[in-house]
């Protein structure tokens, strides 16, 4: 079996769910990541993260019932949920909760129903400089909680540049969290060290960003950030597009049979520590 994993798919029960799978299996896939999707609405009720996480488990559950495929979950406090919780629940509390779940990710990680603390980090669009202040706060505490338990945690931030990746990789060596446990969802072709610093880059799978990076080298991660909205559908990019383009570059000699399975296999097994079937 040739393994294909992408590594940042979103699903929603309200969105194509299953169908959404069996498409990527279909086109050749057989390993992903569900990563949490935000439910900042249920958070606020409950004033905690547990219930969404386990909202999330329950959905990689029934994935692995119905279809042959493997599926690990990443969870965490979505970097833009801080803001719902600071209007509806004021500052104090919403750095509390967003810490609070921070810790409640780091204990499925420990008890291994998870493989990473994410997506965490900072929204991605404009906000004042409290809130940037804030989200680092709570970022921070994030990688100190993964570099506790040696997971690796899962970034969205603004666009990603060299600069940024610099500092990511400081704010993770003052808590004591290496480099490589730093996945950069969402990256452009960060790919050689005097780019990234170390980090992982996640790199978002257009045909153009994965020349690019093969061009540079073979350590990254391929993902779609597939967010399964029946609004915008195939947004990010759709779940097929991590085997079909994979399949296509190695028809067209662009990507070598080493260098898929240095993404595909050695790469997420390093990053996460998990095995994958070959």
């Amino acid at each position: 079996m040739v393994v294909v994993f992408d590594n940042h798919l979103h699903l929603r029960r309200d969105g194509r769910f299953l169908e959404a799978v069996k498409d990527f299996e279909k086109a050749g896939g057989t390993h992903f990541v569900l990563c949490q999707y935000p439910m900042p609405g249920l958070v606020i009720r409950e004033k905690s993260y547990k219930s969404c996480y386990m909202k999330t488990l329950r959905m990689a559950e029934e994935i692995c019932a119905e279809i042959d495929i493997g599926v690990f979950v990443t969870v965490g406090p979505y970097p833009v949920d801080y803001l719902k919780l600071r209007e509806n629940l004021g500052r104090a509390k919403a750095i509390e909760i967003m810490k609070k779940g921070m810790d409640e990710a780091a204990v499925l990680c420990e008890e291994r129903k998870c493989i990473g603390i994410g997506e965490i980090g900072r929204p991605h669009f404009p906000v004042d400089e409290e809130i940037v202040e804030d989200s680092n706060e709570i970022l921070q505490y994030g990688m100190e909680k993964a570099a506790d338990i040696r997971a690796p945690v899962i970034l969205h931030t603004e666009s990603t540049t060299p600069e940024q990746c610099k500092e990511l990789v400081e704010m993770g060596r003052d808590v004591g969290l290496s480099s490589d446990k730093i996945v950069k969802h969402f990256a452009p072709a960060l790919i050689k060290k005097g780019e990234n610093f170390g980090l992982m880059p996640s790199v978002l799978s257009s045909k153009k960003n994965i020349i690019e990076a093969l061009k540079k080298g073979s350590r990254f991660l391929m993902e779609t950030d597939y967010i399964d909205d029946p609004r915008r559908p195939g947004a990010v990019l759709g779940p097929k597009t991590v085997p079909k383009l994979t399949r296509n570059l190695l028809d067209v000699g662009v990507m070598s049979e080493e260098q898929a399975y240095e993404i595909h296999v050695k790469n997420p097994q390093k990053t996460y520590g998990i095995s994958l079937e070959e």
